[in-house]
Order: C-alpha cells, then structure tokens, then sequence
C-alpha cells in the first residue's frame, strides 16, 4: 500500500506509546523507530459510524445526546441522575458500558459542554456540577485545551503563546478589545460558552429508525468464538438503541464480509419474540454460527436490526415469574429452530371444533398455542383403535361429544378418563351410532 509522504500517526495504542510512538509524529520516523509498528490506514468515514453507533448506545441515559465530531459524544445527564441513583452510579455504568463497548474513553462532567469536553481531555477526574465552581478547574487547563472544538485555530494559539499565555486563567484576563483586533475575537466567545456566559446549544442527535452497525476485524478470521466474541460488542450497542426506545427485537440479520470481492454470508437470526438481551441473541446467534460453514476468511461483521418492537412493562406476581417461563419457552423454540431448521420444529395450535381430531393441528406459528382447559391428552392417535373396555378401569366421565352435522362428518361419543392393565391413563370413547363399539382416541402417559 502506497502511504504519503507526509502521512502521520494519527492515534496509537499502548503498546506503541511504550515503544515511542505518539500521535502527530511522522509515520516514517515511526516506522525507523519499530520496523514492527502495525499500520491501519485512518478512516474519517469509520469515526465517525463509531460516534453513530456510541450516541446511539448513550441514549439508554438520556434522550439529549449530541455527537461532537471529531471524537466527542454530549449527553445532557442532569434530567438523569434521579433515575440511575445520582452522578457516581450513573458515571459507573457509562464508564462500564464504554469498556463493554471495547473504547478507550475519557470522561468529564460539567455544566456547559465545551467545560466538560475540556476537563475530560485534561483527565479531571473529579466532576464538576456546580457552574459557579467551574473557574477554578478551567482556570488551570493549558493553553492547548482552548483549540479543542471551540474553533481557535493554530495562529490563535501561537499568538497567545508568543505574549506569555499559557493557562486559560491568562488569556481570560486579556483585555477583550485589544485580543479581538489581533483576531481573537472566537478566543473570547469561545471562553464565554465554556464559563457559561454565553448559550452553547448542541444539535441532538436523532436515532435511525433502523439500526445497522459494522465492525473491521483486526485479522480477518474464520473461527466462530473469534466471531462470537465480536458481535457481542455490536449486541451491545443495538441493545442500548432498543432501550432508548423501550423496545425490543423479533427478529436481525448478521452479515459476515469477506476478503476480497467474495459473495457476504448473511444469518437472519429469529428470537422468537421481541427482545433486547444480549446474551440471549448471542445464544441464539451461536445456534446459527454453529451450523454454518465458513468459506473464507471474514474481515468484517454487519449487524442490522428491523424496526424495534415496543415491549410492555413486565407485570409483577408475588409467587411465579409466568412472564420468565414463556420467554423461556420461545428461547428454547428459537435454538430448536435455529440448530434444525425452520421446518423441523412444530407447534400445536387449536382451533374451534368440538370434535377432538378437528380441534388439533401443526403448525409453524410464532404465537404459543392457548389450549383450552379440560381432560384432554395432547397424544391423540391419528386414527381411532378398538378396544375391550372389559379391560379397562374408567375413572370420570362420560363427557359426551355430539358435532358435526354442518360438514357431514357428524360425531356422537360418550369419552372417558381410564386406566389399563399397565397403569397408563387413555382417553377413550364408547361410540353412539352404529357400528357403535369402544375405542382409545388419546394417551395422557
């Protein structure tokens, strides 16, 4: 790959920092320094997907979020704090939802953004809630902090530092007038939005209405846990979107892009009813990956999920947890189907017909079927067998049958509940019409 000449480190992670390396220096010097150094070629466009993708995720928190290119996201968290237990608990779940999220971060908190941007490229780690305790901690930043998203260019800065300035408590205390005909006039403005004496709106960020996320690996790979462990990072990310939106997902697809021009490999992962737990569609994405066959080499993951699903508030029962055990249930018909296919796993669903060959059949619904309360075993032969109820013991009954005259396949039984020689408990009906006669139509066990 061809590089400028002049190209640049643009940002560096530890292990080269260690080695020397610091962003700024010229890629060659870098390279004299650590033949070794590993070069990723620097993609605007993928920063920013990435502070799509983070403001999407931090809308969990608030819904006032700001993107800050190029590297800031803003939440407005003050209408929050109530609600995540106050400023430490919330900042423990951003700063750990971040690490999840796989991002090196800073964190700052303050009450105007330009202050909080500030003070957390600075590493301030001591929040700042108070605005008429924020000039202290801004008085003391290095001139540098002042280019950081205010505007102030470089010529700004060297003209500040060609008079003496290098804390902002400094070029605070200039004469406004004078420091505004030498071309400072955005130094000022830019000092008013951070002290908080001027407005400093941000546009908010609006979430799409479909969510899509993409993920470069580092080494194109093919082996699944190296696959799974990355895609827990894009769950991740889809599963604040959803709860920013109190929804959840029915149903997302993955797509695995290869080296070259190769044809992607796309998943479409079905939950079984709406969701956003993470671990449970990466169980369900295991199911899939398990049984795929990997051609070549992924350098890529896309996750793309459909148009979110509001999910209900869960209501509360003192005793059972009915709403676990049938997430539970459709989680297990999800992996069934996902491990064997669609067309390999059936439901038993009813219909409204008093005849019990008729009330009964398969089908592939996503909905769990609402059986009707009663003795009825869910084995029924598909074809009705004599019997000798000389060798039966009859338990309840009779419940009689009598349907069927608008089809011409009318029915008249008497049913009953009873137990054979073996201790199995039948369904069985003595037939009111000729050839009339007794018969096992059903096994509960």
């Amino acid at each position: 790959m061809d590089r400028h000449p002049r190209a640049v480190v643009v940002a560096a992670n530890r292990s080269a920092l260690t080695e020397g390396v610091f962003p700024g220096q010229a890629l060659a010097g870098a390279l004299a320094m650590v033949p070794a150094l590993h070069v990723a070629e620097h993609d605007p466009a993928q920063g920013c997907a990435l502070l799509e993708e983070v403001a999407c995720w931090a809308g969990r928190f608030t819904p006032t979020v700001s993107i800050d290119p190029p590297d800031c996201v803003l939440l407005e968290v003050a209408p929050s704090l109530r609600l995540f237990g106050g400023l430490e608990a919330l900042e423990d779940r951003v700063r750990h939802g971040l690490d999840e999220l796989g991002l090196a971060h800073r964190c700052g908190w303050a009450p105007t953004p330009l202050a909080a941007r500030w003070l957390s490229r600075a590493g301030k780690a001591r929040p700042v809630v108070d605005i008429r305790r924020l000039g202290p901690p801004l008085d003391a930043l290095p001139l540098a902090a002042l280019a950081d998203g205010s505007g102030v260019d470089d010529g700004v800065l060297a003209l500040l530092h060609s008079i003496g300035c290098h804390k902002l408590a400094e070029v605070s205390a200039l004469p406004r007038d004078a420091l505004a005909r030498r071309h400072g006039a955005c130094v000022g403005d830019a000092l008013d939005r951070a002290y908080g004496r001027r407005p400093d709106p941000r546009p908010v960020h609006a979430p799409p209405q479909r969510y899509r996320a993409r993920l470069p690996l580092p080494v194109a790979s093919d082996r699944h846990d190296i696959l799974l462990f990355l895609l827990r990072r894009l769950l991740i990310g889809l599963g604040g979107w959803l709860a920013a939106r109190h929804a959840g997902v029915d149903r997302l697809q993955i797509v695995l892009e290869h080296e070259g021009r190769r044809p992607e490999t796309t998943l479409d992962v079905l939950s079984g009813a709406p969701c956003r737990d993470e671990r449970r569609l990466l169980l369900l994405i295991r199911e899939h990956l398990e049984r795929l066959t990997i051609g070549a080499e992924v350098d890529a993951l896309r996750l793309e999920a459909a148009a979110p699903v509001p999910l209900p508030a869960l209501p509360g029962d003192f005793f059972d947890d009915h709403q676990s055990v049938r997430e539970n249930a459709e989680l297990l018909l999800a992996r069934l189907r996902a491990r064997l296919g669609p067309d390999a796993v059936r439901r038993l669903r009813t219909r409204s017909d008093h005849r019990p060959e008729h009330a009964g059949a398969q089908g592939t619904s996503d909905a769990l079927p609402a059986l009707s309360p009663g003795a009825r075993p869910l084995w029924l032969l598909p074809r009705p067998e004599p019997l000798d109820p000389s060798r039966l013991e009859l338990l309840d009954g009779p419940e009689r049958i009598e349907s069927g005259w608008w089809d011409e396949r009318e029915v008249c039984r008497d049913y009953y509940l009873a137990r054979n020689r073996g201790g199995s408990l039948l369904w069985v009906y003595r037939e009111l019409q000729a050839p009339r006669g007794w018969y096992l139509h059903g096994y509960f066990g």
